[in-house]
């Protein structure tokens, strides 16, 4: 078992009756992360998604959260105002079963970084009806091993592309440099 340390973590805190949809938060978030930073908007690549019902007025921001290798099996139904949410509606996890935290270029998981560097989340920021708000606290966990961000990477292409692709693509590239 792992030594138990303190970790500060920031959660993004959602008050459902504030949202609006304006979609503010998508914006921001994908300008962010563009490459280089602010040089493009596409929502696509946004860490955050609306989840929306406009004519009944329901919008449901929801973050990416940890990959999961595998499917999950819930597939409880929820009920919000008489229309039916199906339980990955409102699931923070990027996994195989579909697309919604994927880069749309690559097929590679997203993953909310709290917007790394700044003060705090722009996503939090920028929403004018503070429907979204980060919240730190202190958390005793288990020091446990990671994997690299290149790791989760490569076996999203390995999935994705297979092996014997990305070894010949690999291999093209260090001919090149």
């Amino acid at each position: 078992m792992g030594e138990k340390i303190k970790k500060k973590v920031k959660t993004i805190k959602i008050d459902l009756e504030k949202c609006n949809g304006c979609r503010a938060c998508e914006v921001i978030c994908s300008a962010f992360h563009a490459s280089p930073k602010y040089s493009s908007n596409n929502p696509a690549r946004s860490r955050v998604r609306m989840i929306r019902d406009p004519i009944k007025d329901i919008y449901v921001p929801v973050y990416a959260g940890e990959y999961a290798p595998a499917e999950c099996m819930g597939r409880d139904v929820y009920v919000i105002d008489g229309k039916e949410y199906g339980e990955c509606d409102f699931c923070r996890a990027v996994c195989p079963s579909r697309d919604r935290f994927k880069e749309p270029d690559s097929g590679l998981p997203l993953k909310c970084d709290m917007c790394e560097g700044e003060e705090e989340p722009l996503c939090v920021k920028w929403c004018i009806t503070d429907a979204l708000t980060c919240e730190e606290r202190e958390e005793e966990v288990e020091e446990e091993e990671k994997p690299a961000d290149m790791d989760i990477a490569l076996e999203s292409l390995v999935e994705k592309h297979g092996l014997e692709k990305i070894a010949d693509a690999v291999a093209r590239m260090s001919k090149k440099g």
